[in-house]
């Protein structure tokens, strides 16, 4: 397996290079930043790239946002992505097109060697490798969606709408009044982001959403 470290800390990239090494693997590029990955990938055509999140100069998200440049340009390309914090913006949207060939790691799982060797083995081969930490985040991140701002009540109203009731057979189907009803679906605007200058009818957004997603 030919392998491209892009990492500024001398210590720990020599250290991955020399622990993929013992195990017969060809270290094909050492860079200490992401400025020219790309071309590099291009160049060398690596079997797998393992990169740090947080690379110079502003040591906040060169190397994940580079690894997103190196999928749009090469969209098979097997990466695994080092972290010390969990970057959720970019782990979905490196996640987003296409997760073969794609790893996202903590850096303290590189403590246990056979396990970080055979993640980048595993992501070389096209599979998928997520830190649990990672998938947690991602998946709390995902749960929180418009819908779950909406109180059983209102979910029911919207189910109501989707199904095409006017605003008093809603109120006749809950036995509720014809207001309380309107306040509810002002709610459900509200927190659907449906505002008033919607040229959209909202009404029928609000039950597209719900048809979709809810």
């Amino acid at each position: 397996m030919r392998i491209v470290i892009v990492e500024d800390s001398v210590l720990l990239r020599e250290g991955i290079a020399r622990l993929l090494g013992e195990f017969g693997h060809e270290i094909v590029g050492q860079l200490v930043d992401a400025g020219t990955l790309v071309t590099t990938v291009v160049d060398l055509r690596p079997d797998l790239i393992v990169l740090d999140v947080r690379l110079p100069p502003t040591f906040t998200d060169e190397g994940i946002r580079a690894a997103v440049q190196v999928r749009a340009a090469a969209p098979t390309q097997p990466i695994l992505v080092l972290s010390q914090y969990v970057e959720e913006r970019y782990a979905t949207e490196l996640l987003a097109s296409d997760s073969q060939g794609i790893g996202y790691l903590l850096k303290e799982r590189v403590a246990d060697v056979a396990d970080f060797v055979d993640a980048c083995e595993r992501v070389a081969a096209g599979g998928t490798v997520l830190d649990p930490e990672v998938v947690a985040q991602l998946l709390a991140r995902r749960r929180r969606g418009p819908f779950d701002d909406l109180t059983p009540r209102e979910r029911e109203v919207l189910g109501l709408m989707a199904e095409g009731r006017s605003n008093v057979g809603i109120a006749r189907h809950l036995v509720v009044s014809d207001g309380a009803v309107e306040k509810h679906i002002s709610s459900i605007f509200s927190k659907l982001g449906l505002a008033t200058s919607d040229t959209e009818h909202r009404r029928v957004l609000a039950v597209l959403q719900f048809l979709q997603h809810g």
